[in-house]
């Protein structure tokens, strides 16, 4: 008898184990086999969504209240009572919309990209479940009822569309107004540098000229005017530079930089920035968040940066690995794909670094290789 038990409870166990490894195989299936969603409304923003989803619900409430919701037969009677009768079918309604609104609102609140399809067809179901269970007393879900649950699915899915999309636009302008800090800080800082060195060869430019009215044709000092002179026209250019950078919004760099370690070969990020020193902007791609530094295969100064950004961004559209955030900046292409829209849209003169250093990663592949093969000693 105790080994028919233990023999139960391990059959029991067993099926315990295959019912999961079923839902885990049906999790993947469901991840890798939703079809594309095609939206059902157009509100330009989540509140939209929002108040149209109070409103459908406001509906549903008002299809309950009217008795719309579900239906059921009238005439019913118990022991030949219509009254009983009626309470019966009332409560039965009840409590088949019950099951019903709770299935909904199950599937509603966990709704997302890969299980769109699949709670649709669920709601329907339901919705025939509930008609197979009431079908003695003629209760099913009305038609107008089972509309608005299935336009509370949809729009739930697309709230959490456009709250996800605007979450990213915030995010996207928040790292805008970080990079204009740094930027102005730069500008602020490189400006005081520049002043101050030119406050240094003024006031020893000045020095010199009065050294030079009492030894008009001393060769030193004329040879160390001349260079002053440079020094000065030199801070004059920088100093113009600076102003042309703060006061034009679109002068800047497009930078073409890959991480093999991270993404592979001929995966690309085509980005910019207005940063005065573009590499402090690529080092900060490569920080935690990837296994290895970027390398720059090209650093482009433009006086209209977001427009060659845009051409590039457009000559290969339909090769982003991200084709739902655009603001995800990475193309599968090759360096000579990228170089021939360059050539074509902005300079011939352009130079690239054809094969990155990717020092760290090739070091760590060849640690890996030798702790695989140590030499023999």
């Amino acid at each position: 008898m105790a080994t028919r038990i233990s023999n139960i409870n391990d059959l029991d166990q067993e099926i315990q184990n295959r019912k999961s490894q079923i839902i885990s195989l049906d999790d993947e299936i469901l991840v890798q086999e939703f079809g594309l969603y095609r939206p059902q409304f157009q509100f330009a923003n989540a509140l939209g969504y929002k108040e149209k989803l109070a409103q459908i619900r406001a509906e549903q409430k008002q299809l309950i209240k009217n008795k719309l919701a579900v239906t059921g037969n009238i005439n019913w009677q118990v022991n030949g009572s219509s009254t009983k009768g009626k309470k019966m079918v009332s409560d039965t309604q009840k409590l088949l919309l019950r099951a019903f609104n709770t299935e909904c609102d199950e599937l509603i609140s966990k709704i997302k990209y890969t299980n769109f399809d699949s709670s649709l067809s669920r709601i329907y179901k339901s919705s025939e479940t509930i008609s197979k269970l009431g079908t003695i007393m003629s209760i099913s879900i009305t038609p107008s009822y089972l509309n608005l649950k299935v336009k509370e699915l949809q729009l739930a899915f697309e709230y959490q569309q456009k709250k996800q999309e605007e979450k990213e636009m915030q995010r996207a302008a928040r790292a805008e107004m970080r990079e204009m800090a740094k930027l102005q800080k730069e500008i602020e800082m490189q400006r005081k540098k520049i002043e101050k060195e030119q406050n240094h060869y003024q006031a020893a430019y000045e020095k010199l000229l009065k050294q030079l009215e009492q030894n008009p044709e001393n060769s030193d000092l004329l040879l160390k005017k001349n260079e002053l002179e440079k020094q000065l026209d030199d801070i004059g250019k920088a100093i113009k530079d600076i102003d042309y950078r703060e006061a034009n919004q679109r002068a800047g760099y497009v930078y073409v930089i890959s991480n093999i370690g991270a993404f592979g070969e001929n995966i690309y990020k085509i980005g910019m920035t207005r940063r005065l020193e573009p590499q402090d902007r690529v080092d900060e791609l490569g920080d935690a968040s990837v296994p290895f530094n970027f390398d720059v295969h090209a650093m482009i100064f433009s006086d209209d940066a977001p427009s060659l950004e845009a051409a590039l961004h457009r000559a290969f559209d339909d090769r982003k690995l991200n084709m739902v955030n655009t603001r995800r900046e990475f193309f599968n292409v090759t360096l000579d794909e990228i170089k021939k829209v360059v050539k074509e849209n902005f300079d011939k003169t352009v130079e690239f670094i054809d094969v990155p250093d990717a020092e760290q990663y090739r070091v760590s592949q060849k640690i890996k290789q030798e702790n695989i093969h140590p030499s023999r000693q």
